[in-house]
């Protein structure tokens, strides 16, 4: 089996490190780098986060810093991740530093190249689009190097977790997701309808950091702080397993179903700003752009986080 090249582009953020942590364990993924952007939390805390990430699981995956701010709007920070951005959970001090080059040049050039060897890179995007719109406005050609683009954001049957109507990746930059959804890219977009249908009870925190073995005091530490503690609205204590949701997507896609359309973000209305919106039925009469996942099977996604968690008691950190 040869690993799917991936980038990842993040902005962590708690769910943003969980679904680190779990990508580092699949063979299926080669993670060729991690490109950061400002948005649980300023650029630079995103990018130290993103270290120490890697700092704890003992992967030398280098680390990009890309955009300290929206396209247009006033910088939108996440509510549950804590001043530092990771919640209480303290992880090592990274040993290496950020790479010199700026994120959105690495992302130029790399997929450049790999539009000109013919071996598209699949782009994991877990915050805002504003790398990935700056990129691809500055490089339009840069599209031939992407196999497919999957990220977390968006609602659509559901309602905002930010706003009334938007998700927060969406509404913390939503020109730059228009951008990206213009382009002509195979999306897959995994919304808050999917995301809001697994969430990490305490119950399951406790099987899961059962089996985590040398990261399982950090591993809990991250989850405890992503519990809403709202049954009102989730059905129990926990959280909603956002960004990991890309992760386990990417590598058992047959846990999920979806329905094609054609999507438009608002940047008009200031009430609606960032609201997704799907044609599902050809009524723009324009084509259907987008893979919107719209079911999962929790089961199945939570015994593959356990899995793949599990490799950190195997692995000789």
């Amino acid at each position: 089996m040869t690993p799917c090249p991936v980038i990842i582009d993040c902005d962590p953020g708690i769910d943003d490190a969980i679904a680190l942590l779990a990508a580092f364990q699949a063979p299926e993924l080669s993670i060729e780098a991690i490109t950061v952007v400002s948005g649980n939390r300023p650029l630079e805390i995103t990018a130290r986060n993103a270290l120490q990430i890697t700092e704890l699981a003992k992967r030398r995956i280098p680390v990009y810093a890309g955009c300290w701010q929206p396209l247009v709007r006033d910088a939108l920070r996440g509510r549950f991740h804590g001043e530092q951005g990771l919640g209480g959970c303290r992880l090592p001090v990274p040993r290496v530093t950020v790479a010199a080059q700026h994120a959105v040049d690495f992302l130029i050039q790399r997929l450049r190249v790999a539009g000109e060897q013919q071996r598209p890179v699949t782009l994991c995007c877990l915050g805002p689009l504003t790398n990935i719109a700056t990129a691809l406005r500055l490089a339009p050609d840069i599209v031939s190097g992407i196999h497919r683009l999957v990220l977390m954001g968006g609602a659509y049957r559901d309602n905002g977790n930010t706003s009334l109507y938007a998700e927060f990746n969406m509404l913390a930059d939503p020109h730059a997701a228009d951008i990206v959804f213009r382009q002509e890219i195979p999306l897959t977009v995994l919304p808050l309808d999917v995301t809001h249908q697994v969430i990490l009870t305490p119950l399951l925190v406790d099987e899961l950091t059962l089996v985590a073995g040398t990261i399982a005091p950090q591993l809990k530490e991250l989850m405890a702080s992503w519990d809403r503690n709202d049954p009102q609205r989730y059905g129990s204590r926990g959280g909603p397993l956002h960004d990991p949701l890309v992760i386990a997507w990417l590598l058992r896609p047959e846990y999920f179903s979806s329905e094609k359309a054609r999507v438009f973000i608002e940047l008009d209305s200031l009430e609606s700003l960032g609201r997704t919106t799907a044609d599902w039925y050809g009524k723009s009469q324009q084509p259907q752009n987008v893979d919107v996942v719209t079911g999962v099977e929790p089961a199945k996604v939570f015994t593959l986080f356990c899995q793949l968690f599990s490799r950190y008691q195997e692995a000789e950190l």
